[in-house]
């Protein structure tokens, strides 16, 4: 750990509200691989824009191209990489941006040290959980990933050969056998309005 390093003080986030005219939040979707969750993601952040709110989508994948591409899919790279996530969403969110995380994000205790991150600095932390039962995600299987999972061809694979550790209270629960995509980013938006952290048009 670096020890020759100083921190340099700038605007307070409630300065930052002031000047762009909106509040930061991290909303972070968790859920099975094929459950939705980047999808969401993609319809919420595209309406966020629309409405003239800052947001910005953080991708399990889309990560593992650049900031995470050091990292594998052992228990400690996973840890890691939600570590990494959850300080990133946290800046976002710091600088008044609707910070969209899609990440599998299996382990309670990550996702709760995600969340107590943000509660250090008093900015707000939403749980989503995009929840599917794993025969239905296994159905739909965009990728061929549990095909492979099942063949042995992927080691450590969520719902398969790894835990999901759902969580016991999230903010919103989706069931995406229930919602469409637009009805499950509908539902997040207005969770954001009545909680006050953004405002629409």
């Amino acid at each position: 750990m670096a020890t020759n390093i100083t921190w340099h003080p700038n605007l307070t986030h409630e300065e930052r509200k002031a000047s762009r005219g909106q509040s930061g939040v991290t909303v972070w979707l968790t859920g099975l691989s094929a459950s939705g969750k980047s999808t969401i993601a993609c319809a919420l952040e595209q309406y966020l824009l629309e409405q003239g709110i800052s947001a910005y989508r953080l991708d399990g994948d889309n990560v593992r191209f650049g900031l995470n591409k050091d990292l594998g899919f052992s228990e400690a790279d996973r840890n890691e990489n939600i570590r990494r996530i959850a300080e990133v969403s946290r800046l976002f969110a710091d600088s008044c941006t609707v910070a969209i995380t899609s990440f599998i994000s299996p382990y309670k205790a990550d996702r709760q040290k995600a969340r107590e991150l943000h509660k250090q600095d008093n900015l707000p932390f939403v749980e989503v959980h995009v929840d599917v039962p794993i025969d239905v995600a296994e159905q739909r299987d965009p990728k061929g990933l549990y095909k492979k999972a099942r063949e042995g061809l992927i080691k450590e694979f969520t719902g398969i050969s790894a835990p999901y550790e759902a969580p016991e209270s999230p903010e919103i629960l989706l069931k995406t056998t229930e919602l469409s995509v637009e009805e499950s980013a509908k539902k997040i938006v207005d969770y954001l309005v009545e909680n006050k952290l953004i405002t629409l048009k």
